[in-house]
């Protein structure tokens, strides 16, 4: 501390020192407020959309599969060599059959069209969260032969199904007879109900036992494909290429940013342009911080010239102000880190308590899949957001600095 040089002493008293002009520290106040404000709504909002998107992708992924590997005719003819290969791979940490087809349900009046997934409820187990997310039922009901079914909770709503009812699935497939081409159906017994929280799957999937479905769509001793689970889902591309070396059969290989490209971009999209958005409030702070420096000049035109008088270079004079500017900036940014990341950490406390007061619930169950704000804080994201607000706090203090080293001493001490 004590080799600083005498600029940055000079600065951070100007910082710390009571003026004259009180204007001017009120102004530096709001400067350190807003800084502040904006660098923990940046933290928050971040940490909410990131939770936002961690949730999304856990409940995306407890139906869909991290990878899968299916015939490219839409048929896997040798699935058990195929599930044997693709298991030496060291990451993989589950695989099951799977049998995927288009399907209508009908119930007296009521007809929906659905997905129809054929699995094997010991094996989906490890590669999907079913279990989880059963509301009624079990998965093991699915037995071979019993032609029982679990139902997306809005597809049974739609049906207005529950328990011990049964339902007739339609297949496309058609029988051909002399007279027309008749449509398969199959009655099924609805034995359990499951809710993921994805409205896709909650209303367009029905699961079957797979030896059921391969009877129902006459697709003999063969599957779809090969459904996977790896260690690190954000690896997955890259083991989905490194499987090519693991399979002899004619197979294609889809990851889970593939299938759901589209819907993951967007989020990244929306969290990419609101990061934008909340960080003009940053801007507008830095701004307050220009209008700060520019009356603090101003108000020190005499200790500037006295200084410049005893030898002091522009650029000391420079260092001066955009040291006072700085410490403005760097105060308020601590204060909007720690705000910010306290909040973030304790928002599934904060929000309800907030609800409770206001008597409001900003995410109501009845209508958001999502009611619990989530908050995943990355650090990462505190990094950028302190480094982009830390520059823009040094570039607001910049022209401030220049105008001060600009100022002539004779001119400024003339009226002194």
């Amino acid at each position: 501390m004590i080799n600083l040089r005498y600029e940055y002493w000079v600065g951070l008293r100007y910082t710390r020192a009571k003026r004259r002009n009180h204007f001017i520290s009120f102004i530096s106040l709001i400067s350190m407020l807003g800084v502040g404000l904006g660098v923990a709504a940046l933290i928050v909002v971040l940490s909410v959309m990131n939770g936002f998107q961690k949730e999304l992708r856990t409940r995306i992924l407890g139906v869909a599969s991290h990878i899968q590997v299916s015939g490219v005719a839409g048929e896997l003819d040798d699935w058990t060599k195929t599930l044997q290969g693709v298991a030496q791979h060291p990451r993989v940490l589950a695989a099951a059959p799977y049998v995927q087809a288009q399907g209508m349900l009908a119930l007296d009046q009521q007809v929906r069209g659905t997905v129809v997934r054929g699995i094997l409820p010991e094996a989906e187990e490890k590669t999907a969260d079913f279990a989880r997310h059963m509301k009624v039922g079990r998965l093991e009901d699915l037995r071979p032969g019993a032609f029982n079914m679990v139902l997306g909770v809005e597809l049974a709503r739609a049906l207005g199904v529950g328990i011990g009812d049964k339902v007739t699935l339609i297949a496309p497939q058609g029988l051909v007879t002399p007279a027309a081409v008749l449509p398969r159906l199959k009655q099924f017994n609805v034995t359990g109900v499951f809710e993921v929280g994805m409205f896709e799957f909650d209303s367009g999937l029905a699961l079957i036992h797979l030896a059921d479905a391969q009877k129902l769509y006459r697709m003999g001793d063969r599957v779809t494909g090969v459904r996977l689970k790896v260690d690190d889902l954000f690896a997955a591309p890259r083991i989905g290429r490194e499987l090519l070396r693991y399979l002899d059969a004619d197979a294609h290989v889809s990851d889970w940013t593939r299938s759901h490209a589209n819907f993951f971009r967007a989020v990244q999209i929306e969290k990419n342009m609101m990061f934008l958005i909340l960080l003009l409030i940053v801007a507008v702070a830095a701004f307050n911080i220009v209008s700060t420096l520019v009356m603090a000049v101003t108000d020190k035109q005499a200790d500037i010239a006295i200084l410049r008088t005893l030898g002091a270079s522009p650029g000391s004079i420079m260092k001066v102000f955009i040291v006072q500017g700085a410490m403005i900036g760097t105060i308020g940014l601590a204060m909007g880190v720690v705000g910010g990341v306290l909040l973030a950490l304790n928002i599934e406390t904060v929000v309800p308590a907030i609800e409770r007061a206001l008597g409001i619930q900003f995410l109501a169950k009845d209508v958001y899949y999502i009611s619990d704000l989530p908050s995943d804080l990355q650090w990462r994201d505190v990094g950028i957001i302190t480094g982009v607000s830390f520059i823009l706090t040094l570039v607001a203090t910049l022209y401030p600095s220049w105008r001060a080293s600009r100022i002539n001493p004779a001119e400024a001490l003339r009226y002194e």
